[in-house]
């Protein structure tokens, strides 16, 4: 592969996709693990895995709203910087790149003291009860030394793959998770450390693949360099990246308030259970999005480099040939899931009550999955492009103007099961949030390509 990053502009689109989606859909499904394995073991410890499981699904609008951060500056910056690098301005790109790692830095501070003082406080207004409160706040404790850990590798790292070194940012990933599949049993059962157990292989793992991204980065493979000189903080660099990577926040961080509607209206109406359920039907939801999530940030350097090289064809081609995969995964796991509904359920308890209750939940909360593909691959070509605003607009239509109302909306509507009623937010609001996302994009994408210029000679589609 060309130094400059040239190939991204001139290689075959299909097999280019190919070769940049594999490895970051595997990187997503790896990444998944980090927290599935653990909620895996969790639910089996021996006569409280059902609490425990409940316990730290509390604690996932925390996780997600550091995960958000880390997408709030890498999904911002990352696409920028390719964008720089399709317009031959690699200074720009390098200076966005260490203006984030900084900021990184500084944010993952703030969020360990936050995680440290206040997760008490957040978790029981989060839907713990009396029953699994210190099960969250156990694991929370030990989660939050790891902040500045989990930040770096996951915003940093998208900069390796926006680069175009796909495996090397699976690479990434898959040192962490195989480290966290080896250590969870070691310390949860073994040493007999049950909840923090999990929550100390997590942060060793994250720590681990933090040190290869950083050594990746200031090393001499990589096209663009963390260099110091690049690591103050610019307004002009800063402020553009951050307001690319609000859209992403924006979808992370309301999957953390949308936790918290769930969790709350469902102890009302069902009791642990359900908020177990929500859990593992949370766990389900991540198997899905994770996947798609990696496929557009796989087409990500793609589009961008060509978008800011004026290669209207390749931007096009790029465009439909992820939104045909997206929709092809998103149909296959959504029939998996109609199907199988129990195999998915049993994959994070034992508990028979709980199974059941799960398997039934899964088929309404995950009945409008199969237009998943599109809702995706729409949303992450605007961050690609550098929509900022477009971006914001449907992240912000499908959470907190169609599902968090509807959250509460639903129970009113079917009174004799409210607890179904709730689960049934979520595709009610799936469905009117793809129709809107469809729509809203054909038009804004039709725009941009009139607004570009001609292939660049010497390029392929």
């Amino acid at each position: 592969m060309n130094s400059d990053r040239k190939f991204l502009g001139t290689e075959p689109v299909g097999r280019l996709l190919l070769k940049l989606a594999l490895p970051t859909v595997a990187a997503q499904l790896i990444n998944m693990l980090y927290n599935i394995v653990d909620r895996i073991y969790i639910g089996h410890i021996p006569g409280e895995g059902a609490m425990a499981l409940t316990g730290v699904g509390v604690c996932m609008p925390l996780i997600m709203i550091v995960s958000a951060f880390a997408g709030l500056v890498g999904n911002g910056g990352a696409p920028r910087a390719t964008i720089f690098m399709g317009r031959g301005d690699k200074e720009s790109a390098e200076k966005t790149l260490g203006n984030c790692f900084s900021l990184q830095i500084a944010v993952s501070l703030v969020l360990t003291v936050i995680l440290f003082v206040w997760n008490r406080d957040f978790l029981m207004a989060f839907g713990a009860s009396e029953n699994t409160i210190e099960y969250g706040v156990s694991y929370m404790n030990i989660y939050a030394v790891g902040t500045i850990f989990v930040q770096l590798t996951l915003g940093m790292n998208m900069f390796i793959t926006a680069q175009g070194f796909a495996q090397t940012g699976m690479l990434s990933v898959l040192i962490g998770a195989a480290a966290n599949i080896i250590l969870d049993p070691i310390f949860i059962f073994a040493l007999g450390m049950g909840v923090q157990g999990a929550a100390l292989a997590t942060i060793i793992s994250q720590a681990m693949s933090c040190a290869w991204v950083l050594a990746f980065l200031f090393g001499r493979k990589t096209t663009l360099r963390l260099r110091a000189c690049n690591m103050k903080l610019r307004r002009n660099i800063i402020l553009p990246s951050l307001a690319l990577g609000s859209s992403v926040f924006v979808m992370q961080s309301s999957e953390s308030i949308l936790s918290v509607c769930f969790n709350s209206s469902l102890l009302r109406y069902g009791g642990d259970i359900a908020v177990g359920a929500m859990t593992i039907l949370t766990s389900v939801m991540q198997f899905a999005m994770l996947p798609l999530q990696g496929l557009g940030q796989g087409a990500q350097p793609i589009i961008s480099y060509n978008y800011g090289a004026g290669n209207k064809d390749r931007v096009k081609s790029a465009y439909f040939l992820l939104l045909k995969i997206s929709l092809s995964f998103s149909f296959l796991l959504w029939v998996s899931t109609m199907l199988f509904p129990h195999v998915f359920a049993s994959l994070f308890t034992t508990d028979a009550a709980l199974l059941d209750f799960t398997a039934r939940a899964l088929r309404i909360y995950l009945a409008v999955m199969v237009l998943f593909g599109a809702q995706t691959a729409c949303q992450l070509t605007f961050t690609a492009l550098g929509k900022a605003k477009q971006s914001i607009v449907v992240a912000v239509m499908r959470k907190f103007i169609l599902l968090i109302p509807l959250i509460y909306i639903m129970p009113h509507i079917f009174t004799d099961d409210k607890t179904t009623a709730v689960y049934m937010a979520e595709p009610v609001a799936d469905l009117l949030a793809v129709t809107f996302t469809v729509i809203l994009f054909s038009f804004e994408f039709r725009r941009t390509l009139r607004g570009m210029g001609a292939p660049a000679a010497g390029t392929q589609a």
